[in-house]
């Protein structure tokens, strides 16, 4: 029915109800009373029809959606009968001097028992319709028997083409054991899963705790686990409050959440003090970690972005994306090719841009790879990084972060070397220079390109195997967002030479990485094997994030470490870069490693 239609049959059926209900009551308490005839009664039921559609309109009776109604709906049929009963009183006072309040308290019972009857059955109808269609769909036990575990399970209830069928709730709340919500019992703790999910058949399992965490999700995800079931997690409630997504758009459960910690928090106003309305040059723009500190800083306003990178097309695509994304033409977004090993090219570009803060997220990242290429690391994380931070000396930027890596912690291999050998130059920098710099050291990064993460879900599709190089690696992992929202608030921190590193809880073996991943695809070890390949030259089995010597206990900021790092005095890293230009292949990777681990001592120089 339209609406017109709808709003005619509740008219029509309200009335109905309205003069039985008056003319019942009447007649219950005086059976030999021709009511029909009595004009007290008469003027009482034409006040009190005229006066319930009042009511009615006002409470919108006629234009609800009765078949998902609420409590809160019920509520209104309340308030509109009572008013009209108030109402009919009244004007039988005014006419009689007197009020029979016995045939009108009947009325206002049988009123709303019947109004809202006819509410209910609608209700009725559409659940037993709801019911009988859920033969072929997924049984789904609910996680959290809360406010969002009951608005999900009445949105999937209520939902026309339903895709889940709830069968019971675990919640680890004792007062809610053996209770039912939404006709659904809460049949045991978090710790019940297992045993709960064989019991009943379960398909999916849901999350519905948004106040979980990552420590919560890694906790339950380990039970979940250990059952065939599938698992999601509810949107976010304040997503569905404000119509990004729909409470049945299931998410599956990713990677990152289960890092086991919360991800960092950013201060939003020194951030925003720092970046809105200034010129910002990020090198590497194009990079998994650079294009995400683009995405990141855009949020704030700047001036000017400046997307400096080696590879067109990936500062094609970054530039068009962030063109697109703008809703206000007030940021200009500049692509600039150049190599950050061209000395004479990186001058120009900060010279004639003069930028107030400089990301350096530009540099060879790969262990292996650059084993093999030890030179061209250097000319890149080394001279590339030098080149970037004496421009930016030059010319008078305010700020310039350095993005590092755990790698460079006591490191065996070329690329931690000139990572570390690149700290070493900003520090040195820093202590001759107006400019403030600083460098952030990242773990492992998901989804970053070369990471484990893409590699291991390709295998995955492929049908396996996963090749994982040793059963003890371990590794530190934050996200891309998280790692560039560490460079964006190590900027604000700042105050010159500080190395900053995220606290990222502990350690993940790759093999456990590889599980989850396999569990999160939908298979099993038994459907996608896992291979031991051997430890890869330089890699190590396992990273540190300082020094014992650099670590400061305190957090100088939420889930943010600061150590200071040592470095070499400008004479010394004169004759180190010097070295580093003129030795043959067969020694520079020696030189860099034994530079990077304090062990390298200046040698007369030879020209």
């Amino acid at each position: 029915m339209n609406y017109k239609q709808r709003y005619t049959a509740f008219f029509i059926l309200d009335s109905f109800i309205v003069i039985s209900a008056i003319f019942f009551s009447y007649w219950l308490l005086h059976p030999s009373l021709n009511i029909f005839t009595n004009k007290l009664i008469l003027i009482t039921s034409i006040t009190l029809l005229v006066s319930h559609h009042i009511a009615a309109h006002f409470f919108h009776l006629y234009d609800r959606i009765w078949s998902v109604a609420s409590v809160r709906e019920l509520l209104t049929i309340f308030y509109g009968v009572t008013i009209s009963i108030i109402t009919a009183s009244i004007v039988q006072f005014i006419v009689r001097g007197d009020i029979y309040f016995r045939p009108m308290a009947i009325t206002w019972l049988l009123h709303i028992i019947m109004i809202g009857g006819s509410r209910f059955v609608l209700r009725v109808a559409h659940d037993r319709t709801t019911i009988k269609s859920n033969g072929d769909l997924k049984s789904v036990l609910i996680v959290g028997a809360g406010q969002a575990g009951t608005m999900l399970a009445r949105s999937i209830n209520n939902n026309p083409s339903p895709e889940y069928k709830p069968v019971a709730f675990v919640d680890d709340d004792p007062i809610k054991q053996h209770l039912t919500v939404m006709g659904l019992k809460v049949s045991g703790t978090t710790q019940d899963i297992p045993r709960i999910v064989e019991d009943k058949k379960i398909q999916e399992i849901i999350l519905a705790i948004p106040s979980l965490g990552k420590f919560g999700i890694q906790d339950i995800y380990e039970t979940c686990a250990k059952t065939k079931a599938k698992v999601k997690i509810m949107p976010k409630v304040e997503d569905v409050m404000t119509g990004k997504v729909s409470v049945n758009d299931m998410q599956d459960v990713k990677i990152e959440d289960l890092l086991g910690r919360d991800e960092v928090k950013l201060d939003m106003v020194a951030i925003s003090k720092k970046l809105t309305n200034k010129t910002i040059l990020v090198t590497g723009a194009g990079g998994s970690i650079g294009s995400e500190i683009c995405r990141q800083v855009l949020k704030f306003h700047p001036k000017k972005l400046l997307l400096l990178g080696h590879g067109e097309n990936s500062i094609y695509s970054i530039h068009m994306e962030l063109i697109e994304s703008l809703a206000i033409e007030e940021t200009e977004i500049i692509p600039i090719i150049a190599d950050i090993q061209d000395r004479e090219r990186i001058f120009e570009v900060i010279g004639s841009h003069l930028p107030d803060v400089i990301y350096h997220a530009a540099a060879h990242k790969h262990v292996p790879l650059m084993e093999y290429n030890p030179r061209e690391a250097i000319k890149n994380n080394v001279f590339g990084t030098k080149n970037v931070a004496e421009a930016a000396h030059e010319y008078g930027v305010s700020n310039f972060v350095l993005v590092s890596t755990d790698k460079a912690v006591n490191p065996p291999n070329v690329m931690g070397s000139t990572k570390r050998v690149a700290e070493m130059i900003i520090q040195n920098l820093a202590t001759r220079s107006d400019t403030i710099y600083a460098a952030v050291r990242f773990g492992n990064v998901l989804g970053s390109r070369g990471s484990v993460v893409p590699r291991f879900k390709a295998q995955i599709a492929a049908g396996g195997p996963i090749t994982v190089t040793h059963p003890d690696m371990t590794r530190y992992f934050m996200t891309i967002p998280e790692a560039s929202r560490l460079v964006l608030q190590a900027g604000t921190l700042a105050r010159g030479g500080e190395v900053f590193v995220l606290d990222m809880g502990e350690p993940v073996k790759i093999v456990d990485l590889a599980r989850n991943l396999i569990r999160l695809s939908g298979y099993t070890e038994e459907q996608v094997e896992i291979k031991f390949s051997g430890i890869r030259p330089g890699e190590k089995m396992y990273e540190e994030l300082l020094k014992p010597e650099e670590i400061q206990e305190q957090h100088i900021y939420p889930s943010i470490h600061v150590g200071k790092a040592n470095a070499l005095d400008t004479e010394e890293l004169h004759e180190l870069l010097f070295r580093l230009q003129s030795l043959d292949i067969d020694d520079i990777k020696e030189e860099i490693v034994s530079a990077a681990n304090n062990k390298w001592r200046t040698f007369e120089r030879v020209i």
